[in-house]
């Protein structure tokens, strides 16, 4: 696109979405002030229920470090706030390689920072909430694998990427990290992050597992040690794990639940146990989780998922549960769009139900929200809200039914 279409292109959408959201967005911003809470099993903001509908863009920061790259930041907050998504979920690390964050264990790319600094700004100033991620499990980004590595540089004994969860070094590693993001200045506010109400919750670790150890009790350990770390500097956001959702030892009865009813290392029950833990997650991946299933089972096991993590959410752990990933990948076999638009709305129509019948319901984020110009970021889920009128408006409907819940919740309490 020419520099004077995209220019062109930003001015419409903002235009648009100013003058027809600026009295919402005023109610928003004074929101702003005040920090998510939990009260009764539900997500409240200065004593009133709040059920969002919200969206995964962990790219930001990553894409943000150029600086001429940072309107596609803007476009995509301001596209998400105009159908009605008030929470994002994004990246606090990026591990080594290109664009790091962190260079090396306690080493950081001050723009790079700045770059996090402008995701926290923008998403403020068109009131969404943010989920910020601490560490990967998996490679990209850096994640377990580059901790190790810089151990081993170090001339660390450690074995394998499961010493992450066990090693003191690198666990010194990711308490120094997460020192360093929470006591960070925004050279845009000049507000800390752990002192910003625009940050909903820490995530510990996005999708941990454990590879050598399948009961869960090594994540278990590691989740309670960070979670107490955590909370020690900073007891007002709320907290969450970054689990998947799968079942562990302790609640064999459980794990039937689990694709093919298999352990991974995580402990969904007991880890979700912990005090300081706030709320639970769950990602839901059937095309990818039962790949060589129909789309039938795979609608059949979504729906079991959800509901025995509902349950388990509100009666046994009595904390609010969030659908913290899901989607339907174009990559998938006999992927159609019909199906993705289906999937999309049986996800939300559940999460709508659940939350009416009984609380314990906080909103969905869907995987993943994209800018145009990033093909290279398409992972099979992208959406690019601009041009896909029918995603735009399905996403907007479950918007308008958690707001006007959230309402009639308020009214009934009053």
């Amino acid at each position: 696109m020419a520099m004077i279409s995209r220019i062109n292109y930003i001015c419409v959408i903002f235009t648009l979405f100013a003058s027809l959201c600026n009295a919402r967005n005023l109610h928003l911003h004074s929101q702003m002030k005040n920090f998510v809470t939990i009260q009764d099993n539900l997500f409240s903001i200065n004593g009133r229920a709040f059920l969002f509908n919200g969206f995964n863009s962990y790219w930001m920061m990553v894409v943000g470090a150029d600086p001429s790259q940072r309107y596609k930041i803007s476009t995509v907050f301001g596209e998400a706030a105009a159908v009605g998504l008030t929470v994002c979920r994004t990246w606090a690390f990026n591990d080594g390689g290109d664009h790091a964050l962190q260079i090396s264990p306690g080493v950081y790319d001050e723009q790079v920072f700045q770059s996090l600094d402008f995701v926290i700004y923008q998403a403020r100033k068109l009131g969404i909430r943010l989920i910020l991620s601490l560490v990967n499990n998996w490679d990209d980004y850096g994640g377990r694998k580059q901790y190790v590595k810089w151990a081993q540089d170090a001339g660390v004994q450690v074995n394998n990427t499961d010493d992450f969860f066990t090693n003191s070094e690198l666990k010194g590693y990711y308490k120094n990290h997460v020192q360093k993001v929470l006591t960070r200045i925004n050279n845009f506010t000049g507000v800390a992050y752990k002192d910003d109400p625009t940050i909903m919750a820490w995530e510990l670790m996005n999708e941990p597992r454990c590879e050598s150890e399948f009961t869960g009790n090594i994540v278990h350990a590691w989740v309670q040690e960070m979670a107490a770390y955590l909370k020690s500097l900073d007891s007002e956001h709320l907290l969450e794990i970054g689990l998947e959702g799968f079942y562990g030892a302790s609640e064999p009865d459980r794990t039937k639940y689990n694709p093919d009813g298999l352990l991974y290392g995580t402990d969904f029950i007991k880890s979700n146990l912990i005090e300081e833990i706030d709320f639970t997650t769950i990602h839901a991946y059937p095309g990818v989780w039962l790949s060589n299933q129909s789309d039938e089972a795979q609608i059949a096991f979504f729906k079991e998922w959800m509901t025995s993590h509902w349950v388990d959410s509100r009666r046994t752990l009595k904390k609010p549960l969030v659908l913290a990933e899901f989607g339907k990948s174009e990559k998938d076999k006999g992927y159609d769009v019909k199906i993705r638009y289906g999937f999309m709305n049986f996800a939300y129509s559940s999460n709508y139900k659940f939350a009416k019948a009984g609380k314990a319901i906080g909103g969905a984020l869907v995987w993943q929200i994209l800018s145009d110009e990033m093909e290279n970021y398409n992972d099979g889920y992208a959406i690019v809200l601009s041009e896909d009128a029918s995603t735009s408006a399905i996403i907007e409907k479950q918007s308008v039914r958690m707001r006007d819940l959230a309402v009639l919740f308020d009214r009934l309490t009053q």
